[in-house]
């Protein structure tokens, strides 16, 4: 129920359960996080699309199962569901590639907290998304305490969390849950026209732009400016640097090879 293939640089990882709207079941946290590691180790590619098969995102959690183990009490099994998601997450935000949601629909619960913790988010002009776990009495997760204020802002963040109300894509864009809106037609072409200009640039100093915007959450600025010396450096030794500086000169587009 995940697939995952490369062309040009660019991994699509499809959540592809489109009956239920995309939500997890079954393994499928698991094979996404298989898909984000093999993706992260993959050299032939340099940025990284999730998007969901249908007219969904992800709508979450399968709500069935887990009344299940609700149920019978199996807080063991619920549990592993829990350290799941925490490893999709941790993946995204670890690995040094950039990660492009595309948002074609419904994002809800861990779908919504899935998009959050990619890099950037392009949606369609239908997409809704929601924190959606207070609807049935649960508490957020996937980290989505963490993400949603840092892009939405504290006040806002709790709103969006304790009512889990739906937001649809234009409220998104305004309050920063997604950085761009478009077409729903137009969304293929646009998020692969936005990962090509990614992947076409050189990956070394692009991985540690996304590390850099990491630390500078956390970094003073004395240290962020050390880290940006320490990151330009490594370019500027690098022989993607010599190949940039050879086709600024030669007026031609550089061919970037990592290295």
């Amino acid at each position: 129920m995940i697939r995952k293939e490369t062309d040009n640089h660019i991994t699509t990882i499809t959540l592809n359960r489109p009956e239920k709207l995309n939500a997890f079941s079954g393994t499928m946290r698991e094979d996404l996080l298989a898909a984000l590691r093999a993706a992260a180790g993959d050299p032939g590619c340099r940025a990284v699309v999730i998007t969901g098969a249908g007219r969904a995102f992800c709508a979450g959690g399968d709500v069935e199962y887990m009344s299940g183990l609700q149920k019978d009490g199996n807080a063991d099994a619920f549990r592993n569901l829990l350290d799941a998601g925490r490893d999709v997450v941790t993946a995204i935000v670890d690995m040094a590639k950039p990660v492009i949601a595309s948002v074609n629909g419904i994002a809800a619960g861990a779908g919504c907290n899935l998009a959050l913790a990619c890099d950037y988010r392009i949606a369609s002009d239908t997409a809704k998304l929601g924190e959606t776990f207070v609807r049935i009495g649960i508490h957020p997760d996937w980290g989505g305490t963490w993400l949603l204020p840092r892009l939405v802002g504290p006040s806002r963040a709790l709103e969006i969390l304790m009512t889990g109300r739906m937001v649809d894509a234009a409220e998104a864009l305004s309050i920063g849950m997604v950085d761009r809106v478009v077409p729903l037609s137009e969304l293929p072409l646009q998020t692969t026209t936005l990962a090509r200009a990614i992947a076409e640039g050189p990956p070394i100093a692009i991985a540690d732009i996304k590390r850099a915007l990491a630390l500078s959450r956390t970094n003073a600025l004395r240290e962020q400016i050390d880290l940006e010396s320490e990151h330009q450096l490594r370019a500027f030794l690098s022989s993607d640097a010599t190949e940039g500086m050879a086709a600024f000169f030669e007026k031609r587009a550089a061919r970037f090879e990592g290295k």
